[in-house]
């Protein structure tokens, strides 16, 4: 342990016993209906649910470090308490601006009071909890208050470490798991404490037995462990509790003892005026329904979500879905930075006013981008990937915000080109296929993909012609264009089953055919097979049978109008299909089938159960219906329902009757993410499309290229893309056919059965690969057969294509 001889470990109470290394799968008394989030300036977020302190991260490692901290009542005679099972909190907030929070809860006879405020130190990795305790002094004079806590240090309970310790005249409890380490202190210092295995001599199974705490276990390690600290209250009915981490011991006792040295209200102080210096934009309040309550909260959840340590990194929540259900297999969590939802995060910040936060989210993102232009489908705030899929989305996302960057003249002195080149060329060499869409299951032609990819290609054209790469710019545009004309085809269908009458509307997904990138084998031609789906439930559908909302991203963007016919036919099947009107008001699922969420018995999502409704819809509806000319109030008011006491927007609503058994009750959070800072993200763009009277979100050049307000186009798509993996085999007579390939290429080809042979050189178009056209007379007819040949390799391809040339319909 290195540093361990510096201090006075308190090991002569005699060691732990139990069960080390044992880590049961975690558990909670009671559903997060009510949980919130919070963070400051310094280096931690912490979560709170029904007035204890649920959840701590550390930014340097983005893991959770620990589970469950909490305040023990007994007066060693006729009752013990705990708190989360006994109390029952209300919700306040110190102050409007900051995110301090207040509970006060009262034991189950009046007798006393308990008054605990949260905050984080502004200047270190400490959480503070002030608690203020009154009532009878009759019971409080014979009360004892204990403090427990079970870390789960580096992702998990198993493996962690405590010991007591003694340091600069304060008793502490020290926890350690690899290279972090948490302390936990009190300014008016522990009288006596312990360090015990969960379950089995843990703190809490000490007073359940007899309502005194008669174990003074001085170390506990290698373990699923809790430790407890008992504090004096007949000498003291207000004091401070910190929990610091760091990264080393030094690091967390120093913080600890620095923070309670300091009086609470000294740094409650500060922690309010540096929240209320980064004030929420007054005018979003005229739009709303809640006097602006809600866009507060959501604008500060979102600047809580920026990691301190790596500037930049937004991650997607505090939070852990069903976390109470999942054991320490289960590392990733929402404390992990998507592209999608990080981008959207600020842009949400950009609406506010803060290009400067904006830049930061892009700058991280630069720095995290992969020699080939692309992003991990999420990772770590220190770039290392989790999962591993390829969304192409997540790939346009970082592209659009470039753009709006520049044109808000908030790139300052940062050089977006070779980023934004970069991941072109990735949309270029892999789209119109991606191997995720945005709800990160299925492969295939996806209609909010790629309208992101489109959109994304387009804002880069328009950099790169700002920028003097005319020639990338017009190749860009004319792949954007190629994408958009093949997009109702790629991406409808016209047989559709879902609501009579309706027969024609875009689908969720179109699978990739045999030989393109990412087909299944596995299944049946044109069909999708869903995850998360109940043990015993069909899983293999049609691509026809299921439909999301997703195409409304095209009218988000700018690439079709809102009034489009194929838009609102395929709104009517959304709403016959997905919409739930619940009493905070409507709601949609994801889409039909969709097994990522509560179980139709109320319990848990476990690897498959029943997707709910998801409150972020319902802000995507809104900025449709703005587009569209419509009231927007209703979906405005909506979000703000849905949203807890404490204002956290959650990631899904239950959706069904109330099911008390569950805690599951119609339209409020399920156990999913809370917050899902992408809701707040969508919901602060809400208001700020009603103030503007126009979706914040839209992309005039791409509005202007596709006649969204026209209703005119200055062009017409003249190529048809060719790829080895992805080749053309017919295509219009007076188009160009265009090779693209990663490295140099010479394309072989006939047009007369090899009677004449003739041959293009491709040439570098940047990061994007390199290119060939073959022409075509408007009057062709017949075929085109060709080959490649690789001079750098001086390799051939060794079999022919045959494209063929047909008249225009």
């Amino acid at each position: 342990m290195g540093d361990v001889a510096t201090y006075h470990w308190l090991d002569d109470d005699g060691p732990a016993f139990g069960a080390p290394g044992v880590s049961p799968r975690w558990t909670s008394s009671r559903k997060d209906a009510v949980s919130t989030a919070y963070s400051a300036s310094s280096r931690v977020w912490f979560t709170i649910s029904h007035g204890t302190l649920n959840e701590i991260y550390y930014p340097t490692i983005d893991r959770p470090q620990t589970r469950d901290m909490e305040l023990l009542f007994t007066d060693g005679e006729t009752f013990f308490h705990e708190e989360k099972r006994n109390i029952k909190y209300d919700f306040h907030r110190v102050d409007r601006d900051a995110p301090a929070v207040r509970v006060m809860g009262s034991d189950p006879q009046g007798r006393y009071t308990v008054t605990k405020e949260f905050i984080a130190d502004p200047h270190h990795s400490v959480v503070l909890m002030n608690v203020k305790i009154t009532g009878d002094e009759s019971v409080l004079e014979r009360m004892r208050c204990y403090a427990l806590l079970a870390p789960h240090l580096n992702g998990g309970g198993a493996g962690n470490s405590a010991r007591s310790l003694l340091v600069a005249g304060r008793r502490v409890v020290l926890a350690w798991k690899g290279g972090t380490s948490l302390v936990m202190g009190c300014n008016v210092g522990f009288t006596r404490s312990s360090c015990g295995y969960v379950g089995a001599s843990d703190g809490y199974q000490d007073l359940m037995s007899d309502m005194t705490m008669s174990w003074n276990f001085g170390q506990a390690l290698n373990g699923n462990i809790a430790v407890m600290g008992e504090i004096d209250m007949a000498k003291h009915r207000e004091f401070t509790v910190g929990i610091a981490l760091g990264d080393g011991h030094h690091a967390a006792l120093s913080n600890v003892i620095q923070s309670l040295i300091t009086p609470y209200q000294v740094l409650s102080g500060r922690f309010i005026e540096q929240w209320q210096r980064a004030m929420t934009p007054k005018e979003l309040a005229a739009a709303s329904t809640d006097d602006g309550r809600l866009s507060r909260i959501s604008h500060n959840v979102i600047l809580t979500h920026e990691d301190k340590t790596y500037s930049g990194a937004f991650i997607a929540s505090a939070s852990i879905p069903w976390g109470s259900s999942k054991g320490d297999d289960d590392l990733g969590g929402y404390h992990l930075v998507w592209t999608r939802d990080m981008v959207q995060s600020a842009t949400a910040l950009l609406a506010c006013g803060r290009g400067e936060t904006a830049l930061r989210a892009l700058v991280y993102l630069a720095c995290t981008q992969h020699p080939d232009g692309s992003f991990a489908q999420n990772f770590w705030i220190d770039g290392t990937p989790y999962w591993t899929g390829i969304q192409l989305d997540e790939v346009a996302f970082p592209v659009m915000l470039a753009w709006r960057l520049w044109k808000a003249d908030a790139l300052e002195g940062f050089h977006v080109i070779p980023f934004v080149e970069k991941a072109a060329g990735f949309l270029v060499r892999y789209a119109p296929i991606t191997q995720q869409e945005r709800w990160e299951e299925n492969a295939g032609y996806s209609p909010s993909t790629l309208a992101a990819v489109i959109a994304g290609l387009v804002c880069a054209a328009d950099l790169a012609r700002g920028h003097r790469a005319p020639e990338l710019a017009e190749f860009l545009e004319e792949y954007a264009d190629w994408i958009e004309a093949h997009l109702d085809e790629w991406t409808t269908t016209a047989d559709g089953m879902l609501l009579p009458g309706v027969t024609r509307h875009y689908m969720r997904i179109r699978p990739p055919s045999e030989g393109e990138a990412f087909h299944n084998p596995g299944i049946a031609p044109g069909h999708v097979m869903l995850s998360n789906r109940e043990p015993g439930e069909r899983t293999d559908f049609e691509d026809r049978e299921i439909i999301d909302a997703g195409f409304l991203e095209l009218v988000r963007y700018g690439i079709r109008r809102a009034d489009d016919p194929l838009i609102v036919d395929s709104l009517k099947v959304v709403d016959h299909v997905l919409k739930i009107e619940t009493p905070n008001g409507p709601c949609w699922r994801r889409y039909n089938h969709d097994g990522y969420g509560q179980r139709k018995d109320g319990g848990p999502y476990i690897g498959w159960g029943q997707g709910r409704a998801w409150p972020l819809l319902t802000g995507e509806r809104g900025h449709y219906e703005l587009a569209a000319g419509h009231d927007v109030k209703p979906f405005i008011a909506a979000m703000e329902k849905f949203s807890s006491k404490g204002g956290m927007i959650p990631e899904q609503v239950w959706d069904y009757a109330d099911y008390p058994q569950e805690e599951m009750y119609f339209g409020q959070s399920a156990g999913s993410a809370q917050p899902l800072v992408w809701a707040h993200s969508e919901y602060i763009k809400l208001l700020k499309s009603t103030v503007d009277g126009e979706v914040f979100d839209f992309i005039p050049v791409v509005k202007q290229r596709y006649g969204v307000e026209t209703g005119k186009r200055t062009f017409k798509s003249s190529v048809e893309i060719f790829q080895a993996s992805r080749p053309v085999r017919e295509m219009t007579a007076g188009m160009t056919l265009r090779i693209v390939d990663t490295v140099r290429f010479c394309v072989l080809y006939t047009i007369d059965n090899w009677a004449t042979s003739l041959k293009s050189e491709s040439h570098p178009i940047g990061y994007a690969g390199y290119v060939a056209d073959i022409a075509t007379a408007p009057g062709q007819a017949g075929k085109i057969v060709l080959t490649f040949h690789w001079p750098g390799e001086d390799k051939w391809l060794g079999r022919n294509f045959e494209v063929a040339v047909v008249a225009a319909g």
